[in-house]
């Protein structure tokens, strides 16, 4: 592998101490973790692909620290990583989750009518606040289709899959990706009705559907990112890589990027439930067109759907809205308010940007131990909260009354 000498056999000559990595100034997920010792019970073990312990950590050893989060540090090369490597990988992965332990199940639910409309009233979330000095009011929050569009100018649910059987984009073989590539068009091209789209392949496109497609936000292009050009998925590009997207540009599914698949749905808006809707029909189907050609997704009890980086783990979902909060966002409670709500906040140009205008990216900070359901609930419910609260603040009336608990 280009990226590093991961594969050099005659480390084995040098004795863990000689081997084991600098990380004196890093802050990661996995320097936190990795000690002498555990380097020394894991650095010659391997999966049955080859992948190795200097494989997992390279990322996180190039990789000290991010400037605005603490990253994972380390990824997987296939499935089995997460269970070779186990004593690395736990509690790495009980770290980044939040205390999810060895012995937790994860929970999967992609019933889109699960998403709560009309709540009973011993089941809804009610905020108290000031209307008008006078009289306060109850809001029950509704399941996604009511995010105001004066403030929510867009919605995107996505997430990752990885097809069993083959090694993930760090590690996967030119044959392996381009497998998967062709796997992927023939299961995408049998999608109908609205979910009827294209596969663009990379290394085939014009300039002008290069452009159409970065003009409408769906183009990724050669990682720069030294996290993912140090963990080797950028080799071989663009061989093997493409987008494919349904007629209405609503539907969207990225070929061997970071992850063997990338789903996404997203559209104009404030109607998430829309969007949520969408993405639990499409991504069914998928996952069903795959199964007919003798490929599984990559899942089990504990993990859920197993991706390339262990942050993902669980649902993979990130369910997200672009959403103006110019006045709480001034407010030194935000961060406060954010975390409550179990919500993160971005760029609109991504992780490592900041807002313009005081529009924010505000999605859920949790993939593994919640569900897709409620993961996409706490994003409705506390964005409508956010909402409210920047209406109130226009109104010069104060939100002391409108921090939520803890959820």
């Amino acid at each position: 592998m280009p990226f590093g000498n991961t594969h050099n056999s005659l480390k084995m000559n040098y004795s863990a101490e000689q081997e084991y990595p600098d990380l004196s100034q890093h802050n990661n997920y996995m320097a936190k973790v990795l000690t002498p010792e555990l380097y020394a019970s894991l650095r010659d073990k391997e999966t049955p692909s080859g992948f190795t312990l200097d494989d997992v950590i390279q990322t996180g050893i190039d990789n000290p620290g991010h400037p605005f989060i603490m990253t994972v540090g380390c990824v997987a090369g296939d499935e089995e990583t997460y269970e070779v490597f186990q004593d690395l990988m736990d509690p790495v992965i009980e770290e980044r989750h939040g205390g999810y332990k060895p012995s937790d199940i994860h929970k999967t639910d992609l019933n889109f009518e699960n998403l709560q409309v009309n709540r009973p009233a011993d089941a809804s979330i009610s905020v108290w606040f000031p209307l008008n000095h006078l009289t306060l009011v109850s809001r029950t929050f509704q399941g996604g289709d009511d995010l105001d569009p004066n403030y929510v100018l867009s919605s995107r649910v996505r997430t990752g899959r990885s097809i069993r059987g083959f090694c993930l984009p760090p590690h996967c073989s030119r044959g392996e990706r381009r497998a998967i590539e062709n796997l992927s068009i023939e299961s995408l091209d049998v999608l109908d009705g609205e979910l009827k789209g294209k596969y663009y392949a990379l290394k085939n496109m014009t300039e002008e559907e290069q452009q159409q497609l970065i003009d409408d936000h769906f183009l990724f292009d050669k990682p720069v990112s030294p996290l993912l050009l140090a963990s080797g998925m950028a080799r071989d590009w663009p061989d093997g890589r493409g987008i494919w997207h349904n007629d209405n540009k609503s539907f969207l599914v990225w070929v061997n990027e970071e992850d063997h698949l990338r789903v996404i749905s997203m559209e104009k808006g404030g109607n998430m439930r829309e969007v949520f809707t969408r993405f639990c029909t499409g991504l069914t189907k998928i996952e069903s067109l795959f199964k007919e050609r003798g490929h599984e997704f990559m899942w089990n009890e504990h993990l859920g759907y197993v991706l390339t980086c262990p942050s993902n783990l669980g649902t993979g979902l990130r369910a997200g809205v672009h959403v103006k909060l110019p006045n709480l966002s001034k407010s030194d409670k935000f961060g406060e308010i954010l975390t409550r709500l179990r919500l993160q906040k971005r760029g609109t140009g991504g992780v490592d940007t900041a807002a313009v205008g005081g529009v924010f990216d505000i999605s859920n900070a949790d993939r593994l131990g919640f569900s897709e359901v409620e993961l996409v609930q706490m994003v409705v419910d506390g964005v409508n909260l956010l909402v409210d609260m920047e209406k109130s603040l226009e109104a010069g009336d104060t939100i002391d009354d409108m921090i939520p608990e803890q959820k």
